[in-house]
């Protein structure tokens, strides 16, 4: 039996498990999200820093802006949807950081050229680029509309070319320098049935990350790509049922024996866990870790 579905993404607006709106900082996915003091807050690694996260409304982007605010970095929080993104912009600034919603199509050229140079109007700089929004289609591959392939990769694709080009305008200047971290998935390695569109999509980070990579370093730029497994979201919610009456088994059967039955622990890969690999990758200190992808699966894949 196959999952068919890893839960990286649900909505432009959201990404790798980017439906989700509970807790990003623990295993409670129902909690509430507050930047409270703690030991990554204090140390305060991104202080001075500028980052633009895409898709950030919900879930997954959501989580990485409120990590990278709570490490001391400004934040344009940028998505489809501008309400959800001043919601959590106004949730930074309650913190006590710095914000500014953005409202940003990724796969519109001109939307994304506007809402980055905002960002840097406002804050100053570009420093950190998570190239995060995504959706997901699933048909097999003789029944899949071309409208919809056209679809997912112009969100994956076309959006991590666009505000990676963007951005790079800011940090390419003076040889600033910066990171891109773009929102690949284990399916950036692997393949499932009914998600062509969506894997392949999710291959050609790789390619866009090691390819900006090499042309980067003489910039001060290094590229990597977080590959989340499966995160607890809506979406995957969603699928649990369906999968469930597709297979004839229970709907505990599908979560232990279809979606996390290669993991080594039979657990979700969490919100927290790909914030904090994000959160790493963003502080990284040198060019030692560029080109790379990062799998954040409990060993759901392994390379």
């Amino acid at each position: 039996m196959t999952a068919l579905g890893d839960g990286t993404v649900a909505g432009q607006q959201a990404d790798a498990g980017n439906a989700n709106e509970g807790s990003a900082f623990g295993a409670d996915q129902g909690a509430d999200v507050r930047i409270a003091p703690g030991p990554r807050a204090a140390a305060q690694a991104l202080s001075g820093k500028v980052a633009l996260v895409t898709g950030a409304a919900s879930g997954i982007g959501r989580a990485v802006a409120l990590e990278l605010a709570r490490a001391g970095a400004a934040i344009g929080v940028a998505d489809l949807n501008l309400e959800g993104a001043n919601a959590v912009a106004a949730e930074i600034k309650a913190a006590g950081g710095r914000a500014l919603g953005v409202a940003m199509d990724v796969s519109e050229e001109q939307a994304v050229d506007q809402g980055v140079d905002a960002v840097v109007e406002a804050f100053g700089a570009l420093d950190i680029l998570v190239a995060n929004a995504g959706i997901q289609i699933v048909s097999s591959i003789d029944q899949f509309a071309f409208a919809d392939w056209k679809k997912v990769l112009a969100i994956h694709l076309d959006g991590a070319f666009l505000t990676t080009r963007a951005a790079l305008r800011h940090m390419y200047a003076d040889k600033r320098g910066g990171t891109v971290i773009y929102m690949g998935s284990a399916h950036s390695h692997l393949a499932s049935p009914l998600k062509s569109a969506y894997v392949t999509a999710k291959h050609g980070l790789l390619g866009l990350a090691r390819t900006l990579a090499k042309e980067g370093a003489k910039y001060g730029v290094r590229a990597n790509v977080v590959c989340p497994g499966f995160v607890r979201t809506p979406l995957v919610d969603k699928q649990i049922p369906e999968q469930a009456a597709a297979f004839g088994i229970s709907e505990e059967a599908v979560i232990r024996d279809v979606i996390l039955s290669n993991t080594v622990d039979g657990t979700f890969t969490t919100l927290d866990d790909v914030a904090q690999t994000v959160l790493f990758l963003a502080s990284f200190p040198s060019a030692a870790l560029t080109g790379q992808s990062i799998l954040v699966s409990h060993g759901w894949y392994m390379q």
